[in-house]
C-alpha cells in the first residue's frame, strides 16, 4: 500500500518540512500505514510563473541551491507551482524561474502547469520535467476529466467539486495518477475561483514589476488589486481552520483515504497550506499522516523538535 503525500512549501516552510521529514524517517510507528511523501510543491519567490497563491519575498541562489540539494537527496521531489493563467509570450523568458528550471534539471523535479503557453515551453526547453495538470484549469467535466487523464501528464489533479462524487470517481480512468486534493478550504462550487486565479496571476507579474523599479518600497497586492485590476477578492476562505474544512462537502477525511480512496485505486493526495501558520500545518499533518492513538505524542515530539531547531518557540 502506497499513501502519498504532497505537502507545501519548500521555501518558506523548508526548515519546517525538514523536521516532519526526519520525524517520518525515525518514527514510523507514529504513521499510518503506507504514508509517504511524494513531493514538496511550492515556488521560490519572487518566481512570476507561479499561481494559486500570492507569494512575496525573494531568495537568492545560494538558497534555492541547498533547498534542491537537501530535499532531492532524500529522494523527494521538488513540484513547482507554475500555474499562472495570466503570462505572456515575454514571460517565459524571466531570467529568475529559467535559472531555477535551470538548477533543478535533475530528473527528479516536477513542474505543475497550467497555462498552455508556458507548458509548451517548458516541455521543449526543460524535458526532463514530469508535469501535472493543476487543478486551477477547473475542470469540473467528469468527461474532460477523463481526457485529460489520456494525456501525457504524470499527475492530475482532482478539481476538489469532485472529490466525494463516487459515481464519477469510481469511472475515471488512471487513478493512480490522480491527485486528490483532502483538505480545499475554499467554497464548494465557488463561482469566482477561476477569477480568483487570474488575479493572483496578475498580482505576480505586477509584484515581479514592482520589484524591478521600487526594490525599496513596500508592495500592496490588495491596493495594487483594487487600483488597478478592480476588484479584492475577499472570500475569507483561506482562514479556515482544519475543523472548519471538515463540514464542507469536498472535505476529505483521512478515514475515507484508507477505507474508500486508496482501495478504490488512489494514491496521490495533496495538503494545502502554502500560506498556512505552522500550527494549522502541525495539525493537518497529525490528523492526516499519524495514526490517532499517536497524535498527542507525536504533536508533542513535532513541536519539541521545532523548537529545538529554532523554528517556534513554545515557551514564551
Amino acid at each position: 500500500m502506497r499513501v502519498r503525500f504532497h505537502l507545501p512549501n519548500f521555501a518558506e516552510h523548508f526548515r519546517f518540512n525538514l523536521v516532519f521529514m526526519a520525524m517520518l524517517k525515525n518514527c514510523p510507528q507514529y504513521f499510518r500505514e503506507g504514508v509517504e511523501i511524494a513531493s514538496f510543491y511550492g515556488a521560490f519567490p519572487p518566481s512570476i510563473w507561479n499561481g494559486g497563491r500570492t507569494i512575496g519575498g525573494t531568495c537568492d541562489e545560494a538558497f534555492i541551491k541547498n533547498v534542491i540539494k537537501t530535499i532531492n537527496s532524500q529522494g523527494i521531489p521538488l513540484r513547482f507551482t507554475f500555474t499562472n493563467p495570466m503570462l505572456t509570450e515575454e514571460h517565459l523568458h524571466d531570467p529568475f524561474c529559467n535559472m531555477v528550471m535551470r538548477l533543478a534539471d535533475n530528473g527528479l523535479n516536477e513542474a505543475i502547469v497550467n497555462s498552455p503557453l508556458l507548458e509548451d515551453y517548458i516541455r521543449r526547453t526543460y524535458p526532463n520535467y514530469k508535469l501535472t495538470s493543476s487543478t486551477c484549469k477547473r475542470i469540473t467535466d467528469p468527461n474532460m476529466t477523463a481526457k485529460e487523464l489520456e494525456k501525457d501528464y504524470h499527475i492530475v489533479v482532482l478539481d476538489y467539486d469532485l472529490n466525494n462524487n463516487w459515481e464519477v470517481l469510481e469511472k475515471l480512468p488512471h487513478k493512480e495518477k490522480i491527485e486528490i486534493l483532502a483538505n480545499a478550504c475554499c467554497d464548494p462550487h465557488c463561482k469566482l475561483r477561476a477569477e480568483h486565479y487570474k488575479l493572483i496571476g496578475e498580482q505576480m507579474i505586477a509584484y515581479n514589476k514592482h520589484l524591478k523599479e521600487h526594490p525599496d518600497k513596500p508592495f500592496d497586492m490588495n491596493d495594487y488589486s483594487a487600483r488597478n485590476v478592480g476588484t479584492v477578492i475577499k472570500c475569507g476562505c483561506r482562514e479556515r481552520t482544519l475543523f472548519e474544512t471538515q463540514k464542507l462537502s469536498t472535505h476529505v477525511s483521512p478515514d475515507d483515504i484508507w477505507n474508500k480512496y486508496v482501495p478504490m485505486g488512489f494514491e496521490q493526495f495533496k495538503l494545502e497550506g502554502r500560506t498556512a501558520s505552522y500550527m494549522y500545518l502541525v495539525e493537518c499533518y497529525m490528523f492526516y499522516m499519524v495514526k490517532p492513538e499517536f497524535r498527542d505524542e507525536a504533536r508533542m515530539m513535532f513541536y519539541y523538535n521545532l523548537e529545538q531547531n529554532g523554528i517556534v518557540r513554545i515557551d514564551g
